[in-house]
């Protein structure tokens, strides 16, 4: 077993997609292509927009901040919310206060094929309906 703690994660700046005050740090990797990455975004931060190489979870775990998908729009997402992206689409991510996220990225990752999954697809980022959870942002430059 191996505890990864605060100290001993080594962020970068993010200097990719015209990104602005955010930084990662790669925590593991595996065969198939997988990554895991700790996102921290300080105010004002972001990933900007770009094509997402590998599915991807972003799983928020402090503070709250935005993502986008394929339309632009920006929907809000705070602590204990999950985002999924798939290989392929067009997305951004960032924060106006200060974020910090856990962001999987799998070559192949795939939503559940369900019903309820599928139904939830179309829902807020975490998964519940967008009636409990309107919180869709304008879609806004920069």
């Amino acid at each position: 077993m191996l505890v990864l703690s605060k100290l001993e994660c080594d962020y970068e700046t993010v200097v990719d997609y015209s990104s602005q005050n955010a930084s990662s740090a790669r925590l593991v990797d595996g065969f198939g292509e997988a990554h895991a990455y700790m996102l921290r975004f300080a105010a004002g931060g972001m990933i900007g927009r770009h094509e997402a190489g590998f599915g991807q979870l972003l799983i928020v775990l402090a503070g709250t901040g935005w993502v986008s998908g394929g339309d632009g729009t920006r929907a809000q997402v705070d602590a204990g919310d999950v985002v999924y992206f798939e290989r392929g689409e067009q997305h951004a991510k960032g924060s106006d206060a200060g974020m910090k996220a856990l962001m999987v990225q799998v070559r192949d990752l795939s939503r559940p094929s369900n019903s309820n999954a599928e139904q939830r697809s179309t829902a807020a980022p975490c998964g519940c309906s967008r009636q409990s959870r309107s919180r869709a942002m304008a879609p806004q430059n920069g």
